[in-house]
């Protein structure tokens, strides 16, 4: 980060290419060095948040935890304690390797069934057998677009151990549960500005399989800060993990990936920005999430381009 300016420049020069730079400086106001008061009790309710770690090696890793309303708490806005105790830790989840102390953190607190949620970057200042703490550098509230509503009616007890796969092509199961997804999560990285979670969402289908280890992701329209693809201008590596909802698996790839402009797009399925981004995938985990858990879901986001006929 600059003193002059609050992006970083991956992701001015992709506003610049995208023409939002001017809409960037506006949005930017809602980022803060902490999470703000009205934040902090919607952070303390949540069952579930989507992490960005970074392993030994360099690749990107998001992860998915869950737990009781609770197991997450901000309590003066300054840092984030995650409440999991190393018995209730998946250790097929790469996060729990990645984040030793000083190691990058992205997180995103995000309520399925309202459609809000809630971005937070920082580094971890303490890990114990009873919990994480991460120290905040930047807090701020993300747009409600593409997000499919769900209600999470019950989180269960911890189980271990958990079935776990892994590979590195996308066939039978992994692929299949690739095709269904509507709900994706994106880790990035910037060398200085660290690790960052996100969300991508969409109709069944707009993640596109090219091939056994490619993906195809169309970039919809969203805040302009575009802290994704800014990130991937500098550091391709990425991570996704796609929930299984019906099926109570995450599915965790790590790679890297390429942002595409101004792409060919009769079908409009970018929502006209013409962007896409393609995901190379370098190796994949599926595992059964620790905690039974009920969904029901509610609806689709009426922002949802359409997608490629299969």
């Amino acid at each position: 980060m600059s003193d002059i300016s609050p992006f970083h420049c991956g992701e001015r020069a992709v506003q610049r290419s995208a023409g939002e730079a001017a809409i960037a400086d506006r949005n930017i106001a809602v980022l803060s060095d902490a999470v703000i008061a009205g934040a902090r009790p919607f952070i303390a309710k949540q069952s579930m948040v989507a992490l960005a770690s970074v392993d030994a090696a360099g690749d990107l890793w998001a992860s998915v935890l869950f737990g009781k309303p609770g197991f997450v708490t901000t309590p003066d806005g300054r840092s984030i304690v995650l409440d999991v105790p190393a018995s209730t830790r998946d250790p097929d989840d790469p996060l729990w390797t990645n984040i030793a102390a000083g190691a990058d953190l992205g997180m995103l607190f995000i309520e399925l069934s309202s459609r809000r949620r809630y971005r937070v970057n920082g580094s971890v200042s303490q890990i114990d057998g009873r919990a994480a703490e991460v120290a905040i550098r930047e807090a701020y509230p993300n747009c409600p677009k593409y997000i499919q509503r769900r209600q999470l009616r019950h989180v269960g007890e911890p189980r271990l151990p958990a079935q776990a796969a892994y590979g590195a092509v996308l066939r039978g199961t992994v692929e299949q549960i690739v095709r269904a997804a509507d709900t994706v999560f994106v880790a990035s990285r910037h060398p200085a500005a660290g690790a960052d979670a996100s969300h991508r969402g969409g109709t069944p289908g707009f993640v596109q399989v090219v091939d056994a280890t490619t993906l195809r992701i169309p970039d919809y329209a969203g805040n302009s800060l575009f802290n994704t693809l800014g990130n991937f201008s500098v550091d391709p590596r990425a991570g996704l993990c796609i929930p299984d909802f019906a099926n109570g698996q995450l599915l965790q790839l790590t790679g890297s990936a390429t942002v595409q402009w101004d792409q060919e797009d009769p079908g409009n399925e970018t929502g006209g920005t013409r962007r896409y981004w393609e995901f190379r995938v370098d190796k994949w985990i599926l595992r059964d999430t620790l905690q039974a858990l009920e969904w029901e879901y509610l609806d689709a986001s009426p922002f949802n381009p359409p997608v490629r006929a299969a």
